[in-house]
């Protein structure tokens, strides 16, 4: 019988090697898999290579994770912005290599890893600095970059309901890039709110096959509180 429920986030990852390259879903704090970060902090794994949107927002999650040192690599599309202090002072001080890749690029690059596709020609960052050391065309007189994809070790994703089969479901933005993560990670981590009997999930509303994931941990709702209103996270 297929299961692919874990007990615990920490046995989801307990075997993440060092070097590893993870995939982070998530868009800024939207979709991010907090609980599965915090797991990899935890389990100490060093060198590794981050892909993800952005570098990490405050002193939690994605920024926690880097404040370890344990990340020597980041490839995301956009590394600063206010409360991006911990990649800063990494940056400044040499200690956490930085791979600058244009949002729509960073997508594709990921899509084309699950989808089988070896490398695909773009016009966005033409002529730039991002070219540098890529091969470039001119087709129908117009100058396109050649970008390859990027593939993952692991993939941790938030999603709303899986079953155990790893069939998932996404509440609205959270979804963001946890889906072409999935395809293109040999191993992909979903943590899930709620885990529901296999059937239960509408075929034509499932965003992620199960064959795309290899572990699904459950994880209670956050519930917090603002200016007097509960919201769910």
């Amino acid at each position: 019988m297929i299961d692919k429920l874990y007990p615990s986030t920490q046995a989801a990852l307990a075997d993440l090697r060092d070097g590893a390259t993870v995939m982070i879903g998530g868009f800024g704090t939207a979709g991010l898999p907090n609980e599965l970060i915090d797991a990899l902090i935890e389990q100490g794994a060093r060198d590794l290579t981050i892909v993800n949107n952005n570098a990490g927002n405050g002193d939690t999650g994605l920024a926690a994770l880097l404040a370890t040192g344990r990340v020597r690599k980041i490839i995301c599309s956009f590394p600063r912005q206010a409360d991006s202090w911990h990649f800063d002072r990494l940056y400044r001080e040499g200690r956490i290599e930085l791979e600058l890749v244009p949002q729509g690029n960073l997508a594709e690059r990921i899509r084309a890893a699950g989808a089988g596709i070896a490398g695909f020609f773009t016009a966005t960052g033409y002529g730039t600095l991002l070219a540098e050391g890529k091969e470039t065309r001119v087709i129908d007189g117009r100058g396109y970059v050649l970008e390859q994809p990027i593939h993952a070790d692991v993939a941790l994703i938030k999603a709303e309901r899986g079953d155990r089969w790893g069939n998932l479901t996404y509440r609205m933005t959270a979804r963001n890039f946890g889906p072409i993560m999935a395809a293109a990670a040999s191993t992909t981590i979903a943590s899930v709110h709620e885990f529901v009997e296999l059937g239960s999930l509408d075929p034509e509303s499932i965003v992620t096959p199960g064959l795309y994931v290899q572990r699904v941990v459950q994880i209670e709702r956050a519930i917090t509180t603002a200016g007097g209103f509960k919201t769910a996270a």
